[in-house]
């Protein structure tokens, strides 16, 4: 009984072990939870979550991760005691939370939207805060970005870039314009160009951002806005490029979404007597405003809008509410920002009036003419006074635009008269979409005139350098994806390639190149992606070009030109086999679906074609080339000479795509070179550039100049983060985060600064910094020397950098110290050239009392020597006299030994009854014979020794004749005691006898040691080559087998990716729903490119796990599933059965559990914890590590055969002058019994299987490598008496126990 107590005891306390580990544990909505683990299973581990509101689940390994105890708030996710994505989003939760919306990895800022103003947030304080500050000292903020941005441009003289990305509604829109605001504001307050750079912002706002359904400020277009400087750095002006406005939405917008905001800011703000001349009523009297109707206000200026300008659903709901955007003040500030921008009252009238035109145009509708059998349409009379305003704004003939809308013109090649005019009517869809693309191409012919006037507003001659803001629409999903979406998700997948490459791809390669030891990091490389979009030959934008050129193009013809080009292709697939549910309703000819980065979104191409061609009809264009509209006319110029047919056109997807490669080869110029290799920006453009000129042009390469060309100071990265889809603050929906952070890759940024050094310089141009500030003394320094001093004499730690083979790195949460380095200002070059040469003088000084104290210990050493000379002589001195006088001392000696005799003489006879006094009288006479002898030998010293030897020999037979007197006298009277001196030697021999004995046996004994050594070397030996043996003969299964797993593991990876890729699908299918009610299938039918994904990836998956399953079969020969089982029953099972094959088979899983356990906990390991608790020797781990995956032959089992061993072993974190200890280890058949570590500076650690299996190895025999090691095997005689001197208990099997 009290066995089976002690059993359940042991079980109790491996329980209580782990649940004190606090992890972290997935969550599909919190992102992650805290919980503690409960058991070990097969696969997956048992959590029970902290906070009881959440229950108890079983979760795989790559799900969990480990937890700090108490909450973590850090400015920069680097300095998390654990780096992983679990404490990354936990960090970012607490601090939201807090107000604090900023924080860094490395040097990117993530910025998470609050949805809400916080105050003095963006102050003119604050920005005065920041001026000048290195990154890391002040709490992280945009403005510190900027303020980076600005310094690297001024130290490096090279443009810089700060790409600002994230999801719609993650409030990229904002952070642009508080960079601007910086950018404008940093050193002095705004000037003319700088106030007209920050008018720009609302201007583009109010023409092109709209309310979406996640945003309420979404901006539908994208911008790269630069701020050019000149050579003192000041903002001399700056430059627009807009990309891809969102056309479609001028005429059609959902329920809840808007048209853009100058169409409401318009109708509420504008005074009356411009809304009467302008003809403008409320929102519901327009079909392009046929979404939302519904102005933006607050409870002030709501009572200012008339109430005859608020729609229907304005008067029944009320306005809609945001914290900044205010369509009646916003009306305000547009015409000011107008006004500055240079625009006179008429100018702005021009604009307002074609906005106007643009909403009157949408309301002419069309009908079918009743006796007209071309099937030909009119407008209807309903119409007419739209038409006539539109034409009144517009500036055209009524007539001609009612003929131009209706119908179009042809011109004929053939069969008649060559260049004859052909009027073709229109049918009623065909005259809408006529008119739409009329109302489309004034409006975004307006945008780009507006953008061109800004331009010409904030000119630049004397350009430098520019730091540009990229603020481009984010990723966007929706139910129905159409030809904008996957405008804009292209070019997101374009600047994800442009952020892998530059942050995680090159610079593992840089690290690589400068010999630094970081581990490298894996990320989804989405290059399949791109080249499935842009590939010439048969991407899908060149696909969509083919069938615009074609007689009759067709959506759905498109469409299955597309799946058959990539029907092999994982990244393009059908849309049934969509996660959501409503996309399925789609036909195979009606859209694909196209699994980004950041999931799959399936795309309807009805449109595509339609959107693709933007070029109006003759008729029309015409019509608006020659109207009397001056600024219509600006737009429309009548001398241009635009190729016209379907084979010559330039389709929106190539004009994107042209824009997009500029864009990107700007970025990538501005993160590789520096500014040395370009001409003056005003000498390589005019005033009035656009994307589609030509590119900087470089100059030859300054071999001379220290700059290295991959270093990468001219890109800055802001990641925008959603908080919740409500868009409501103080909510943080941890699964949404993790899905941005983890498609953004900020992730594996995380990954790689746990090891890497995001900030380095060149040794050259660091010397070249401070080289006019430098003595003649100093400037004789090699660069590298003169950076070594700098850095120490800052008393920077040695952890905190490292030097590279040109350029000298920082680790993570040290730009403090790098950007005060990196300064160029002159007080604080002194300061630090100061301190360089106290450091040299201090390492000199240092030198001269070293080479002093040399001097002294030579000194000394001399000294000791001139000592040990003088004792050698005086040794040597003593030695001869010794030598010359010893035949004397010695004879002296010998003859002195006879008086010792004769003293016990005396005492012996005195002992006697009969002749006492013969005998004495005899002793005394030897007295005198003995003082003359000694007194010859003293007084002559040139006595030879044959004298004295004579003199020893007379005096000694006297002493002789009177020791034989006295014998005779003895003898008698010794015979009595005579049997007791027998006696005494009879035990004396025996002793004598027994010790023999007992040295015999020792003898013995060492000889079997000896031979049971041997017999174990021999076994070594014999199964040494018996292995060598097997491993010829395995040599070519072995090649196979390896290329074999090769492709498993490729395989594998692939099939991982796959399923992040799904997961992501379906993480983005659920929020997709979410926000429509639509419904999502867990499981379901993924069929892509006409086969199904489960005929072409699962089975793959069930053949990998029949492999794994069978090789674990053959291995084990295992009859019991344990794949079921907890850790407690495998150990209850272990201890307790009686059944050698469930015991062998439970064993073999235990310890397999164990190694599963160990490598999550050596991942998930704390950045400052060393390996203290190791379980083994390193030799040992890594010869497990090092083992071929070859499977072993099972043999049969039998009674478990004991082995011992012993290793020398020292722990990972011992210091340097640390004596080795000794590892033991006693085997019970393949697996560990006991184990024992022996330090000579600490107590010894005993550790027993069933008690201490988490501190134990866990590897099997085989695994160890130990039966291969020379000399570690032991005698079980030899390890039981280390364990019992060291306090263990002796070995009880309990398997043999319950037996």
């Amino acid at each position: 009984m009290d066995f089976y107590t002690n059993i359940e005891r042991r079980i109790d306390k491996d329980v209580r072990k782990m649940d004190t580990q606090l992890v972290w544990a997935r969550d599909p909505t919190e992102g992650y939870i805290q919980c503690r683990i409960t058991e070990i299973g097969a696969k997956d581990f048992e959590v029970t979550p902290v906070d009881r509101k959440f229950a108890k689940r079983t979760c795989h390994i790559d799900d969990i991760f480990s937890s700090c105890e108490g909450p973590q708030d850090h400015d920069d996710n680097c300095e998390l005691m654990l780096l992983n994505e679990a404490t990354f989003l936990d960090n970012l939760k607490v601090r939201y939370y807090k107000d604090k919306i900023y924080t860094y990895v490395a040097n990117i800022l993530i910025a998470v939207n609050p949805y809400r103003e916080i105050n003095d947030l963006y102050s003119s304080v604050t920005i005065k805060q920041y001026n000048g500050r290195s990154l890391g000292e002040l709490p992280p903020h945009v403005f510190a970005i900027a303020d980076k941005a600005i310094r690297d441009m001024r130290v490096l003289k090279c443009s810089q870039s700060i790409i600002v990305s994230g999801e719609s509604g993650a409030g990229k829109t904002e952070s642009t314009k508080y960079l601007l605001k910086y950018l404008c504001h940093s050193h002095d307050s705004a000037g003319p160009i700088e106030q007209k750079i920050l008018d720009a912002n609302p201007i583009l706002e109010a023409f092109g951002n709209a309310k979406t359904t996640r945003n309420n400020n979404s901006s539908r277009f994208g911008k790269f806005i630069e701020v050019h400087y000149d050579a003192k750095c000041q903002v001399v002006g700056g430059y627009i490029s807009h990309y891809l406005l969102e056309k479609s939405r001028i005429c059609t917008q959902s329920s809840e979404e808007r048209n853009y905001h100058v169409f409401y800011m318009l109708l509420a703000g504008a005074p009356q007597q411009l809304r009467d001349k302008l003809g403008l009523g409320k929102p519901d009297d327009y079909r392009y405003l046929s979404g939302c109707t519904q102005y933006f206000a607050n409870a002030k200026t709501e009572q200012l809008i008339p109430t005859a300008q608020k729609s229907k659903d304005y008067q029944q709901k009320g306005a809609l509410r945001d914290p900044i955007i205010d369509d009646y003040n916003h009306f305000q500030n547009l015409d000011k920002a107008l006004s500055r921008l240079g625009l006179s009252d008429v100018n702005k009238l021009e604009i307002y009036s074609l906005v106007a035109a643009v909403l009157h145009l949408g309301n002419i509708s069309f009908e079918e003419i009743p006796d007209d059998a071309r099937g030909g349409c009119q407008v209807s009379e309903a119409s007419e006074d739209s038409l006539t305003i539109t034409c009144r704004l517009l500036g055209v003939d009524p007539t001609e635009l009612r003929q131009a809308l209706v119908s179009r013109v042809m011109q004929s090649k053939g069969g008649g008269f060559k260049g004859t005019v052909i009027m073709v009517p229109l049918k009623i869809y065909e005259a809408s979409n006529a008119r739409d693309a009329l109302a489309k191409a004034i409006y975004s012919r307006l945008f780009d005139r507006i953008v061109a006037l800004i331009n010409q507003s904030i000119p630049f001659k004397a350009s430098n350098f520019y730091i540009g803001v990229l603020d481009i629409a984010g990723f966007e999903y929706f139910t129905v994806n159409s030809f904008e979406q996957f405008c804009i998700n292209y070019c997101n997948e374009k600047l994800q390639k442009f952020f892998n490459d530059n942050i995680l791809k090159n610079e593992q390669e840089l690290y690589k190149r400068e010999g630094l030891n970081v581990p490298e990091i894996s990320f989804t490389d989405n290059q399949d992606i791109i080249d499935l979009i842009e590939s010439k030959s048969n991407g899908i934008y060149t696909l969509l070009d083919e069938e615009s050129k074609l007689p009759k193009p067709s959506a759905s013809h498109f469409t299955t030109e597309v799946h058959k080009a990539w029907c092999n292709h994982f990244r393009l697939g059908l849309p049934r086999s969509s996660r959501l549910k409503a996309h399925r309703i789609l036909r195979d000819e009606e859209g694909f679906l196209v699994r980004h980065f950041a999931g799959g979104v399936c795309y309807n191409t009805e449109q595509f074609i339609e959107k693709n061609n933007d070029a109006l009809h003759a008729s029309l264009e015409g019509l608006v080339q020659e109207c009397e509209n001056p600024l219509l006319k600006t737009l429309f110029p009548s001398g241009s000479t635009s190729p016209r047919g379907k084979l010559n056109f330039i389709s929106v997807g190539s004009k994107f795509k042209t824009q997009l490669a500029e864009l990107m080869e700007k970025l990538e110029k501005n993160n590789g070179y520096s500014q040395s290799q370009y001409l003056p920006l005003s000498k390589q453009r005019g005033m009035h550039y656009n994307l589609e000129s030509k590119l900087y042009k470089k100059l030859e390469s300054n071999e001379k100049s220290g700059i290295n060309v991959f270093q990468k100071f001219g890109t800055n990265f802001i990641r925008c983060i959603k908080p919740n889809s409500k868009m409501v603050d103080k909510e943080f929906e941890g699964g949404l985060a993790l899905a941005q952070l983890k498609c953004s890759g900020t992730i594996s940024v995380l990954e790689l600064m746990e090891h890497g050094y995001p900030s380095r310089v060149p040794f050259g141009d660091l010397y070249n910094m401070y080289k006019s500030y430098l003595p003649p003394e100093l400037v004789k320094l090699p660069a590298r020397t003169f950076c070594e001093a700098m850095l120490h004499s800052l008393n920077l730690s040695s952890k905190d950098f490292k030097f590279g083979i040109t350029k000298v790195f920082f680790r993570p949460g040290k730009f403090v110290e790098f950007d005060r380095i990196l300064r160029s200002d002159p007080e604080n070059l002194l300061a630090i050239v100061t301190k360089v040469k106290k450091w040299l003088i201090r390492s000199r000084w240092v030198k001269t009392i070293l080479g002093a104290a040399c001097a002294i210990r030579l000194k000394n050493r001399i000294k000791y020597r001139n000592k040990c000379i003088l004792v050698m002589q005086r040794m040597v001195r003593g030695h001869l006299a010794r030598k010359h006088h010893r035949p004397r001392y010695q004879g002296i000696a010998k003859i002195n030994k006879i008086r010792l005799n004769a003293q016990k003489t005396i005492e012996i006879a005195t002992g006697l009854k009969n002749g006492r006094e013969v005998i004495i009288n005899e002793v005394n006479d030897i007295y005198r014979q003995i003082e003359d002898a000694i007194k010859s030998i003293k007084e002559n010293e040139k006595i030879t020794s044959r004298e004295i030897d004579s003199l020893h020999t007379v005096v000694m037979a006297n002493m002789n004749k009177v020791t034989v007197d006295l014998n005779s006298k003895l003898k008698e009277q010794q015979q009595a005691e005579e049997q007791e001196r027998l006696r005494k030697i009879q035990e004396a021999l025996e002793a004598e006898r027994r010790a023999r004995e007992e040295e015999e046996r020792k003898k013995q004994e060492e000889e079997e040691n000896k031979r049971l050594k041997a017999e174990m070397e021999a076994r070594r030996k014999a199964e040494e080559l018996k292995r060598l043996k097997q491993e010829e003969e395995d040599r070519r299964a072995a090649l196979a087998l390896q290329a074999q797993l090769e492709k498993e593991a490729q395989d594998d990876a692939k099939y991982r990716q796959q399923l992040e890729q799904e997961r992501r699908d379906h993480e983005l299918a659920l929020r997709l729903a979410n926000e429509s009610n639509g419904q999502v299938e867990d499981s379901p039918p993924v069929i892509r490119n006409g086969q199904s994904d489960v005929t072409s990836m699962v089975p793959n998956k069930l053949i990998r796990s029949e492999n794994v399953r069978a090789q674990q079969q053959a291995l084990g020969k295992q009859k019991y599933d344990l794949s079921k089982w907890k850790y407690s029953e495998l150990r209850d099972a272990i201890n307790t059965s009686c059944d050698i094959e469930l015991l062998e088979a439970c064993r073999q899983e235990f310890h397999r559990r164990l190694k599963v356990y160990h490598a999550w906990k050596a991942k998930n390991r704390k950045r400052t914890t060393m390996d203290e608790n190791e379980r083994a020797p390193k030799s040992v781990m890594e010869a497990a590590t090092k083992a071929p995956p070859l499977i072993q032959p099972k043999h049969e089992i039998t009674t478990a055969q004991h082995r011992y061993f012993r290793i020398p072993f020292m722990r990972a974190n011992a210091p340097e002058n640390t004596k080795r200890g000794l590892w033991y280890a006693h085997f019970d058949g393949q697996w560990i019994a006991r184990q024992m570590e022996l330090h000579a500076d600490k107590p010894p650690i005993l550790l027993i299987a069933g008690i201490d299996d988490m501190q134990m190895c866990e590897l099997s025999l085989e695994e160890t490598g130990l039966t291969r090691k020379r000399g570690a095997e032991i005698l079980e005689i030899e390890f039981n008496r280390e364990w019992e001197k060291n306090g263990g208990k002796p070995y009880k099997n309990l398997g043999s126990q319950i037996l």
